[in-house]
């Protein structure tokens, strides 16, 4: 029998194991998020899903839930920090979206137009950091990573590779390749491993498909990023089906 939570006064669910966002998301509410994956241990690491707990400032993907816990997230406070972060992550990469292969697909795009965020809003970064088209199938634009380490994950927990990694820190924390070359071509990485299909923006790419489905016709196009993610949470089992 599952506990319950409140979020933003309302009573949430959850079973035990679960964080604050996976149940908040189970029960059909949204909680904006970046690097979080349904499939994944959470990581905590883009800090987009930040909510108030016990008045204290969290990551909810990250923060197990309990009964005794009052969690805000639908504040106009969180929700300038949540559109601060996504400026943030514009200005410091090479994003581009009017003509970029991932534009309509990407979840840093849709939680942009999401929040009401129109311009950078700081100084854009502009990093010089090279395209890898080295593979047959795939191709990296390491400007536009935000660190969320999907691929990493992907490629180690599911595909079992452990193609990519991250190395350095600060300004000099970058997604690299793990091959001697530090080329994507010189890896076992296949365009059906998993680590392809999770990065969230336009830095892994598969080649000569990027506009097969045209602009207008893709995910976040036709539904927005909340909606989307309700979509690919798991549910918590209806009491007909225990």
């Amino acid at each position: 029998m599952s506990q319950s939570f409140l979020l933003d006064g309302v009573a949430v669910p959850f079973l035990p194991g679960q964080s604050v966002l996976q149940a908040t998301l189970a029960a059909g509410r949204y909680i904006p998020h970046l690097c979080y994956h349904p499939e994944f241990r959470p990581h905590g690491s883009c800090k987009l899903c930040t909510a108030t707990v016990q008045g204290r400032l969290v990551a909810s993907c990250t923060t197990p839930a309990s009964a005794e816990l009052v969690v805000r997230s639908d504040s106009e406070e969180l929700l300038e920090i949540r559109r601060t972060l996504v400026q943030m992550l514009f200005a410091e990469g090479n994003h581009f979206c009017p003509c970029c292969e991932k534009s309509g697909n990407c979840q840093l795009q849709a939680l942009g137009s999401d929040l009401g965020v129109t311009t950078a809003g700081f100084r854009h970064y502009f990093p010089d950091r090279p395209v890898d088209a080295s593979h047959p199938g795939a191709w990296i634009d390491f400007n536009r990573c935000v660190l969320c380490e999907l691929c990493v994950r992907a490629s180690a927990e599911v595909d079992g590779k452990s193609v990519f990694a991250i190395a350095g820190r600060g300004l000099s924390k970058r997604l690299i390749v793990n091959a001697p070359s530090g080329r994507l071509g010189d890896t076992d990485f296949a365009v059906t491993d998993k680590a392809m299909s999770v990065c969230p923006v336009g830095a892994i790419l598969p080649k000569r498909v990027g506009f097969a489905v045209p602009i207008g016709s893709r995910r976040y196009d036709v539904r927005p990023v909340s909606a989307q993610a309700l979509d690919d949470a798991p549910r918590l089992p209806r009491a007909s089906d225990v």
